[in-house]
């Protein structure tokens, strides 16, 4: 299997720190935006788009600041690989924005790029930010 190669992406979004960490943190604020469909058992969130379903295990989180999620394989077993959304807030302008870090095969990285800008953009819909 190729190995992934991590990236970031970052997204000015007119929103509260406090509001937009509501949307990147439950699996009802998830499942507005990110999924079809976000069920959680304690640290373990089940996403599910479509035909699809992949899991992942709360890594960390600090409120009102950022998310991070490990992939889990399988056999239930965490990867490597994660996803985290942070949000930064400029503490003169009070601009805030999301800075998501995830991983894509080299072959796939424009792909993947162009689906967190799809999702940012449905999150932004949510929000009332576009």
């Amino acid at each position: 299997m190729s190995v992934k190669v991590k990236y970031e992406l970052e997204f000015p979004i007119q929103s509260s720190p406090q509001l937009l960490y509501q949307y990147i943190s439950t699996p009802s604020g998830l499942s507005e935006w990110f999924a079809d469909n976000v069920n959680s058992r304690g640290e373990f969130f089940t996403f599910i788009w479509d035909d699809s379903e992949e899991k992942a295990k709360l890594a960390s989180k600090k409120s009102g600041e950022r998310i991070k999620f490990k992939w889990l394989d399988e056999d239930g077993n965490e990867t490597d690989y994660f996803f985290e959304m942070k949000i930064l807030e400029d503490e003169i302008t009070k601009d805030v924005s999301i800075v998501v870090s995830d991983f894509a095969h080299a072959d796939e990285l424009e792909e993947s790029k162009l689906l967190w800008e799809n999702q940012i953009s449905d999150l932004k819909h949510v929000l009332g930010s576009v």
